[in-house]
């Protein structure tokens, strides 16, 4: 990016040089970086949109210099704009921002709505990309095929499933040990979080927000999915397989194992399934294989009050009074301290329900109407 601007503004046979330059190496780079669906190869949705905002101002200065780029490449650079402002769409939350997978934070990149904005002010058209997989009765399926995440809505709610690589093999640094993770909003509140990014460098905090227990998903033998280690380094990694997307006129059902745990002598396979219906999400975790003990967690948002009914039912309070309930059918139930991470150098202090499986299987409901 440096390299074009650079050779736009000065004159010379030096400028000009940088100009090829820069533009082979985006040509290069674009293609790598930019998965088909639209996705950042990297799978944060945080640097997606600083990745998004760098491709519009390459957008923006050409339109400053016409002429000096050729216009058929300007227009390709437009349709991946496109595409990528489709996936940002999908990853957000009805509250504007981003989903908290990998590495993301808020107040780093800009908003879905100014970067919406500023591709209109380019001549881009922001709606010829919406495209749902699936219609079903007031539910709709998101299927980011190429970068491993699904977005599943309904008239009040609003799930974002996690069934994604880690990231590219060769650049894992802003990994986390996600698998098989999920976010949900209802009544527009975000109800189930992951942990976030509170900071970069080395250190005990920054390793704990990359591990499993900082994600609404399965910990089995209190060790993460993929072995994340230092500030950008990640050893063995969990890939995801077998996955299963159904519909019919009720409910959306999606499926999937990872192979996270299987270093372990017992090898233990986590597989998860999320059932969607209009007025609940029902999450059926089981491993198979042999371990000491599994639980999963759900992060519950701060602004959301968690009291206890009876034995196996949760009530959950949102900011504006709308009540949630979260039922246990399998597996004991107990609510921990967590913590969750929205911006660098913030960290909330929050709740977390915790479910232990027993006999290798829990089953959660999360029900509202």
């Amino acid at each position: 990016k440096a390299l074009v601007f650079s050779g736009l503004y000065f004159q010379g046979t030096e400028a000009e040089s940088w100009l090829k330059q820069g533009i082979k190496i985006i040509i290069c780079e674009l293609d790598e970086q930019v998965l088909i669906d639209g996705g950042n190869f990297e799978r944060s949705p945080m640097y997606h949109a600083i990745f998004l905002e760098d491709l519009l101002d390459l957008i923006n200065i050409t339109q400053s210099y016409p002429g000096s780029i050729d216009l058929e490449l300007v227009n390709y650079w437009m349709a991946v704009a496109n595409k990528m402002l489709h996936w940002l769409r999908v990853m957000s939350h009805p509250d504007g921002q981003i989903a908290l997978f990998n590495d993301a934070a808020f107040g780093i990149a800009p908003k879905l709505i100014d970067l919406q904005n500023y591709a209109l002010r380019l001549g881009i058209d922001i709606g010829g990309s919406e495209n749902s997989d699936a219609h079903i009765d007031g539910h709709s399926i998101e299927h980011l095929k190429d970068s491993g995440y699904i977005q599943l809505t309904a008239k009040h709610a609003v799930a974002f499933l996690d069934v994604a690589p880690i990231g590219p093999d060769y650049l894992p640094g802003h990994a986390h040990a996600d698998t098989l993770s999920f976010e949900l909003s209802v009544f527009g509140q975000r109800v189930i979080v992951n942990g976030g990014t509170s900071r970069y460098g080395l250190g005990a905090e920054r390793l704990r927000e990359r591990q499993t227990i900082s994600h609404s998903t399965v910990e089995v033998d209190g060790l993460s999915s993929s072995e994340v280690w230092s500030g950008f380094r990640v050893a063995r990694r969990a890939y995801p397989f077998d996955l299963v997307v159904n519909d019919d006129p009720n409910q959306v059902l999606v499926s999937c194992s990872h192979d996270g745990y299987k270093r372990l002598p017992g090898k233990p396979v986590h597989r998860r399934t999320w059932l969607f219906q209009k007025e609940k999400l029902e999450i059926y975790d089981v491993i198979q294989g042999s371990y000491s003990d599994a639980v999963a967690r759900f992060i519950i948002h701060p602004d959301i009050k968690v009291s206890q009914v009876e034995n196996g039912l949760l009530e959950l309070c949102l900011p504006h009074g709308e009540l949630l309930s979260f039922v246990t059918q399998n597996g004991s139930l107990q609510i921990e301290t967590a913590f969750y991470a929205p911006e660098f150098g913030k960290v909330l202090e929050t709740k977390c329900i915790l479910v232990r499986l027993e006999k290798s299987i829990s089953n959660v409901q999360i029900r509202w109407n």
